[in-house]
C-alpha cells in the first residue's frame, strides 16, 4: 500500500517537473509514520500546533473553518497525493481544521526533511513550487465560483475539477471516478443550502451531463459539462493532452 499510495504524490509532482529515480527515492524517504483516521474524524483542529506535514495516501480529506454560530465552510478537498501544507510550510498554529471525508491513510512528513529534499534537487524544488501554485490557483477558482457562478455551474465546475484531479494521478476510470461527498458536504463546500445542492444535481442530471451512483461520479458529456460550468482546466497547470491520447480517456461514455 505504502509504495503504491506514494505513487500518487510522484505522479502529481511529475506534472510540475521531471522527477527522476533519485528524486523518487528522496520522496519515498520522507515518511516518519503513517496514521489512519476514520471517516468524519478530525485530523488537525484549528488552533492546534502541528508537528508534521499531512500527506494524503488513501481516501479523501478536507480543510474547513467553523463559525461561532455552528456553520461550516469547507475550503478545499484533499485527494491522494495531496499535501495539506504545500511546500512543507508548517505554521506555528493551524488557522483551519483538517478533517477526514472518508477513512483516510495519512503520511506524517517532517517539514525539515522535505525542505532538505528540495534543496538537494532543483527538480523536487520546482515540483513543490508548482504544487503550491496549483493550490493557490484552485483557491482562486473556488472564489470565482462562490462569487459569480450559479448553483448548478458551481456544482458542475467542482465535478469537472475533482474528476480531472483524480485522472491526473491515475485514479479515474475514463469518465468515472470516486465521489464520496454527501449533499451536506457539497453544501458546505459550495456555499449553498442542501436543498440548492439537490436541485443543482437534478438539473445536471436532467441535462444528461452526469450521474452519481454508489459514491461514484459518471460524466456522460464532459465537454458539455465543461462549457456549461465555464470550466477551463488551465488553472490546474497540467498537460491534459496525454489523458486524451494515452491510457486514460476524459471523454464521457
Amino acid at each position: 500500500m505504502r509504495g503504491l499510495a506514494l505513487d500518487f504524490l510522484v505522479r502529481k509532482l511529475r506534472h510540475g517537473a521531471w522527477i527522476d529515480e533519485d528524486d523518487e527515492r528522496s520522496l519515498r524517504a520522507l515518511y516518519e509514520g503513517v496514521r489512519l483516521v476514520h471517516a468524519r474524524g478530525d485530523i488537525i483542529r484549528e488552533g492546534a500546533t502541528p508537528r508534521f506535514l499531512t500527506l494524503v495516501l488513501e481516501g479523501w480529506a478536507c480543510t474547513y473553518r467553523d463559525l461561532g454560530n455552528g456553520q461550516r465552510q469547507i475550503l478545499s478537498i484533499l485527494l491522494p497525493g495531496d499535501l495539506a501544507e504545500p511546500f512543507g510550510i508548517l505554521p506555528d498554529f493551524a488557522d483551519h481544521s483538517i478533517g477526514a471525508v472518508t477513512q483516510v491513510t495519512l503520511a506524517q512528513v517532517n517539514p525539515d526533511a522535505i525542505r532538505a529534499a528540495a534543496s538537494a534537487s532543483p527538480r523536487i524544488e520546482q515540483a513543490l513550487w508548482w504544487d503550491l501554485l496549483v493550490t493557490i490557483a484552485i483557491e482562486r477558482e473556488h472564489a470565482v465560483s462562490l462569487g459569480r457562478r450559479t448553483a448548478s455551474e458551481r456544482l458542475g465546475h467542482l465535478l469537472c475539477e475533482l474528476h480531472l484531479r483524480q485522472a491526473l494521478v491515475g485514479l479515474a476510470e475514463g469518465a468515472s471516478c470516486e465521489f464520496p461527498l454527501t449533499q451536506s458536504e457539497l453544501a458546505d463546500l459550495l456555499g449553498l443550502s442542501a436543498v440548492h445542492v439537490n436541485r443543482s444535481l437534478q438539473d445536471l442530471r436532467g441535462r444528461g451531463l452526469v450521474s452519481l451512483r454508489n459514491r461514484r461520479l459518471i460524466i456522460h458529456e464532459l465537454e458539455a459539462l465543461r462549457n456549461f460550468s465555464f470550466f477551463d482546466p488551465d488553472y490546474l497547470h497540467a498537460d491534459t493532452d496525454a489523458l486524451h491520447s494515452g491510457e486514460l480517456s476524459l471523454r464521457g461514455e
